[in-house]
């Protein structure tokens, strides 16, 4: 199995504190690495997996389902808390959508940021999932939503219709718990996306229980935002929360 240049997992140890940062649907590290970099400049410990079936090909992502993608998260958090007191999660798109998942089941963690979370979507191609993929097993890739002249995003140009299915079944079981959620909470969301709808964010912060959340709009990046435009305002964010709820700011 090859795996994709920049797409191996991210492991640094460093301070007590720790940061899970967790890649998107058809992504890999490669997506967060400069957050990340930033993260371990800052002396945190962090981890960002490589979930199953990403930064190969589309077709090993195609024997996978949400469950072994939340399998390798919960791992990487094992590995965190081990020799951090404190960890945050953090997640892009789909990989906010993980770490949300894994603040419902572990309430000990100190703080969530999602970057462009992922809870529902109007995307043709997503409604169409349950009769597509009797269809048909793939369809065109939605990778690439980068302002940033001059920047890609090494997403799969095929999404495979089953793993696709199941992040649709992880939507809603994450939707449901949101009231869970009574941590602090980093939203940063980008004004305009053209693959996640503005309902997904709102949806989100309307639901959870916290009181301590702060809402970021970026105004000059798509959806793949770590690697736009907004990158270091989302790094300077991101340090800051995560020294706040570490009690070290």
């Amino acid at each position: 199995m090859q795996i994709r240049e920049g797409a191996t997992p991210i492991v640094h140890d460093g301070s007590r504190t720790g940061v899970l940062v967790c890649h998107g649907f058809t992504g890999s590290p490669a997506a967060v690495r400069p957050l990340v970099e930033h993260l371990v400049d800052e002396g945190f410990s962090v981890r960002a997996p490589r979930l199953p079936g990403h930064g190969t090909t589309w077709q090993d992502l195609d024997g996978t389902t949400w469950t072994d993608w939340y399998a390798e998260l919960e791992g990487a958090y094992a590995e965190l808390t081990e020799r951090c007191d404190t960890v945050v999660a953090c997640g892009l798109s789909m990989g906010a959508t993980l770490s949300t998942l894994l603040v419902q089941r572990n309430p000990e963690i100190a703080g969530l940021v999602v970057i462009n979370p992922v809870m529902r979507t109007k995307n043709l191609k997503f409604r169409l999932i349950p009769v597509a993929r009797r269809l048909r097993s793939t369809v065109s890739g939605i990778g690439g939503d980068i302002k940033k002249d001059g920047v890609s995003h090494d997403a799969y140009e095929r999404m495979p219709l089953r793993p696709l299915h199941t992040q649709a079944q992880l939507w809603h079981r994450v939707t449901r718990d949101l009231p869970q959620i009574t941590q602090p909470v980093l939203v940063l969301r980008s004004r305009v996306d053209h693959i996640v709808p503005p309902a997904s964010a709102q949806l989100f912060l309307s639901r959870i229980s916290s009181t301590d959340v702060t809402d970021v709009v970026l105004e000059n990046s798509y959806h793949v935002a770590t690697l736009d435009n907004d990158a270091p305002r989302i790094h300077e964010a991101v340090t800051d929360f995560t020294r706040r709820v570490a009690g070290n700011a």
